[in-house]
């Protein structure tokens, strides 16, 4: 799963760099895996993250690695409220939309994912699931970067 995190911000970037763009994330940079990280298990069930709340360095490396442990899918979006308040209106109109960034995931029942990111900027960022109605029903968490 680090190889698909991985490859997914390396294709993401590739592309940007193609058309003349600079990505960037409101919550850092994708993760550099030659690097060292911390791991950080997430359980994700029905409108709920096990944590919910993480406490980070700035500068930090962070895998997160993602366990649905629920009964329908789930996503990660890493961002800020406001970010994910926009995606999620869009999901609304496209719920089955797949996303294709290093700081999301979408995980089916009883599967597990990883995302790995460096966290370079301070601030309260969040997490949650952007499947129509998670988000509505609780499913955010928060990533405060000292």
């Amino acid at each position: 799963m680090l190889a698909l995190a991985t490859s997914l911000a390396t294709g993401t970037a590739a592309r940007a760099h193609e058309h003349g763009q600079h990505v960037s994330y409101s919550a850092g940079e994708p993760g550099d895996p030659s690097q060292p990280f911390r791991t950080i298990e997430i359980a994700m069930s029905e409108m709920d993250y096990e944590p919910s709340r993480i406490e980070v360095k700035r500068g930090e490396q962070i895998r997160f690695v993602l366990r649905n442990v629920g009964t329908e899918d789930h996503e990660f979006l890493l961002a800020t409220t406001k970010e994910n308040l926009k995606h999620a209106a869009v999901m609304k109109k496209h719920p089955h939309m797949e996303h294709d960034e290093p700081n999301g995931v979408r995980v089916a029942p009883k599967k597990t994912a990883e995302v790995l990111w460096k966290f370079t900027k301070p601030g309260t960022f969040e997490f949650s699931c952007l499947i129509p109605n998670h988000r509505e029903y609780g499913m955010t968490g928060h990533v405060t970067v000292k």
